[in-house]
C-alpha cells in the first residue's frame, strides 16, 4: 500500500453526525486528506481550505455522487475462523438432515484432494424432533474426519474419524464445556459444546493447519472485509494460536495491511481460580507489549457467559418452553468479579458475551461489581456482547453504568429465528428480542457487528436488518411466516445505525483516536457506496470503494 496522494474528494455525499449514535446528520460537499492521509478539511467546496490545498498540489478526485461513510469497523468477529472458513462447506441455505449430508456428499465427491471436510452454517433447526448431531448420521459420507460448525461457533459436530483424529474417548469434558457422550458406552457421540470447541476443535485444527495456511486464510479475511468497505474490526476470541499467527502477518505485511485490529484475549474456564487470573495476567502483558499501536492491539478480555438460544443453552430468568430447563451460566458473578477487577485495574476493557436475559443481568452485576469508576467520570468502555434476550430493567442499566451494547443485527435476521416461539414459547418474551434501540435510548454507545463467520458480514446488510428489523437472506419472508420475530419497535434510524457501524464500533475499542468518523485529524478511512439514504433500499446498495489512510485500497 502506497502512500497517500493530497487530494480534494467532490461530488460525493461526506456522512458526518455527532457522537456515537448518528445525531444531527448531515451531508458535506467534500473533504480533503493530506500527504499523511489524514483528513484535513470537511465542508464545501467554496471553503478557503479546499482552495489552499490545491494551491498547495491537491487533486480533485470525482466521488460520482456516491455517499461516502467512514470506514465501517466490525465490532464483533473471528479473524482467523473467518478466514478458514471461506474455504469451508457452507450449510446455511440447509433446511434438513437430508440437505445437509447431500451438501456433504457433493463436496467430499468433487475436492478428493483435501485432508479432512470441513463445513460451517449448520444449525439445531435444521434437524427435526428426534434427530439429534451424532457421527452415525455422517460416518457413511466419507471416510476422512468431517468437522460441523455450528452457526453460532458454540458447538461442533464431527464424524467418528474426527473424534478418533482428536482423541475425544480419552479426554475429559474441559471446564465450561461438554464433550457428549452415549449414557450407556460413555463413546463420545460427535457433538461437543461451548468451551468443549474452543478448547479442544479449534487448538486441534489450528496444529494441523500449517503457518502458511493460517496466513493465507488471514489475508484471505482481510481482503474479504475490505471488499466490504472495512478498515477496523474487533477479534473476539483470541488466543496463543491466534497471537503467533498475527505476528507472523505484521512481520512480513507491516505497513502493507488495510486495516486496524483490535482483540480480546479469551477467559476460558479453568479449575482453580489462579489458572483463571493467570490468564487475565497475560492479556496484561500482552496489552503492555501492544499499547499504543495503531493498526494491532490487545483490547481486553473476553468471557462467555452462557451460550445460544437455538440449543438452549443461553441461561434465562424463566425455562425454556421446549424442555423447561433455564440454560446454565458458565461463569458466576463471584468468580468474574476478580477477573474484571484485575482487567479493569489494569486498564483493559472487559467484554462479557451474554445472550439470555440471565446471562445479561449476570454480566451486568458482574460489570457493576468488579469496576472502578473512573476518577474523571468517563466511562471505561466495558461491554457486553449479543445482548439478544433482556429485560427492561437491565436493559436501562447499560446505558447509567457506560457499558457498551455490542450487537449483531445480522442475528435479528428474522429468517433464522423460525424456531425461537417454539423453544421460547412466550409470546412478550420474543417481543423483547434484540431490544436495540432499547438500549440507544437509554444512553448505551452500540456498536455494530457481524460475529463473522456466524453469519454473512456484509455491513449494508447487517444496517438494513438494524434500521428495518427485516430480512436481509429471505427480503420477502411475511410477518406470519417468522413468527412475528421482527420486533420493529427496536429498530435503530438508518443513521443511527450507520453510526453504530462506524463510529459506534470505533469508540467500543478506542479506535476513534484514529478513525470511525469523517472529521479533521482522523484519518482518511473511507467506505463509498452507491446507494439511495432509505433503509428500505440498503440491500441495493453497493460499497464501490474503500479507502485506507488516504489511499483507495479497493474498487469494485
Amino acid at each position: 500500500m502506497g502512500p497517500a496522494t493530497p487530494a480534494v474528494l467532490h461530488n460525493g455525499r461526506f456522512f458526518t453526525s455527532q457522537g456515537t449514535g448518528g445525531r444531527a446528520h448531515a451531508f458535506a460537499e467534500c473533504i480533503v486528506i493530506d500527504a499523511d492521509g489524514t483528513i484535513a478539511h470537511v465542508g464545501s467546496l467554496a471553503d478557503p481550505e479546499v482552495a489552499q490545498a490545491e494551491a498547495a498540489g491537491a487533486v480533485r478526485r470525482d466521488m460520482q455522487g456516491r455517499v461516502i461513510l467512514p470506514g465501517f469497523v466490525e465490532g464483533h468477529m473471528h479473524l482467523l475462523r473467518l478466514g478458514q472458513s471461506l474455504q469451508n462447506v457452507a450449510l446455511d441455505g440447509c433446511r434438513s438432515l437430508a440437505e445437509i449430508r447431500d451438501t456433504i456428499r457433493e463436496y467430499a465427491r468433487e475436492h478428493p484432494e483435501v485432508p479432512r471436510i470441513c463445513c460451517k452454517g449448520w444449525m439445531y433447526a435444521m434437524l427435526t424432533e428426534g434427530e439429534e448431531a451424532s457421527t452415525e448420521l455422517l460416518d457413511d459420507l466419507d471416510p476422512r474426519p468431517i468437522y460441523i460448525d455450528e452457526k453460532s461457533l458454540h458447538s461442533t459436530w464431527c464424524n467418528t474419524a474426527a473424534v478418533e483424529e482428536m482423541g475425544l474417548q480419552d479426554l475429559p469434558d474441559p471446564q465450561g464445556g461438554k464433550i457428549h457422550r452415549d449414557p450407556a458406552t460413555g463413546k463420545p457421540t460427535g457433538a461437543l459444546a461451548e468451551s468443549a470447541v474452543m478448547l479442544v476443535v479449534w487448538p486441534h485444527l489450528a496444529k494441523v493447519a500449517s503457518m502458511e495456511e493460517k496466513l493465507s486464510a488471514l489475508r484471505g479475511a482481510i481482503d474479504s472485509y475490505t471488499r466490504e468497505g472495512y478498515t477496523g474490526a474487533v477479534d473476539m476470541a483470541f488466543d496463543e494460536n491466534m497471537l503467533e499467527a498475527v505476528r507472523e502477518l505484521r512481520r512480513q505485511d507491516r505497513g502493507k495491511l488495510p486495516i486496524r485490529l483490535a482483540a480480546h484475549w479469551l477467559i476460558t474456564p479453568r479449575a482453580s481460580a489462579a489458572e483463571n487470573a493467570a490468564q487475565v495476567d497475560r492479556a496484561i502483558e500482552l496489552w503492555e507489549e501492544f499499547k499504543g499501536e495503531s493498526d494491532f492491539r490487545i483490547a481486553g478480555i473476553k468471557i462467555i457467559i452462557d451460550g445460544i438460544v437455538d440449543a438452549c443453552t443461553a441461561a434465562l430468568t424463566e425455562p425454556y418452553a421446549a424442555n423447561v430447563v433455564n440454560g446454565e451460566l458458565l461463569w458466576s458473578v463471584a468468580d468474574m468479579v476478580p477477573l474484571v477487577r484485575k482487567a479493569d485495574q489494569a486498564g483493559l476493557q472487559c467484554a462479557l458475551h451474554a445472550i439470555g436475559d440471565l446471562a445479561v443481568r449476570t454480566a451486568i452485576d458482574a460489570l457493576e461489581q468488579g469496576t472502578i469508576p473512573s476518577p474523571s467520570g468517563e466511562s471505561k468502555r466495558h461491554r457486553i456482547e449479543h445482548l439478544e434476550l433482556t429485560r427492561p430493567e437491565d436493559a436501562a442499566r447499560l446505558g447509567k453504568l457506560g457499558i457498551t451494547a455490542s450487537v449483531q443485527p445480522v442475528h435479528a435476521d428474522p429468517a433464522i429465528l423460525r424456531a425461537w416461539p417454539r423453544l421460547l414459547g412466550d409470546a412478550e418474551r420474543c417481543g423483547r428480542a434484540f431490544a436495540y434501540k432499547e438500549f440507544a435510548d437509554g444512553g448505551a454507545v452500540l456498536a455494530l457487528g457481524c460475529d463473522a463467520p456466524t453469519a454473512p458480514h456484509g455491513a449494508l446488510k447487517n444496517i438494513y436488518t438494524a434500521a428495518t428489523r427485516r430480512s436481509a437472506r429471505e427480503p420477502n419472508l411475511t410477518q406470519e411466516e417468522t413468527g412475528g420475530m421482527e420486533n420493529p419497535r427496536f429498530a435503530l434510524g438508518l443513521a443511527a445505525a450507520v453510526a453504530a457501524a462506524t463510529a459506534g464500533s470505533a469508540y467500543s475499542c478506542y479506535l476513534d483516536r484514529w478513525a470511525g468518523r469523517l472529521e479533521r485529524g482522523l484519518s482518511a478511512d473511507l467506505a463509498v457506496v452507491e446507494m439511495e439514504w432509505e433503509a428500505e433500499r440498503l440491500l441495493e446498495a453497493r460499497v464501490r470503494e474503500t479507502w485506507f489512510r488516504g489511499v483507495r485500497v479497493y474498487e469494485a
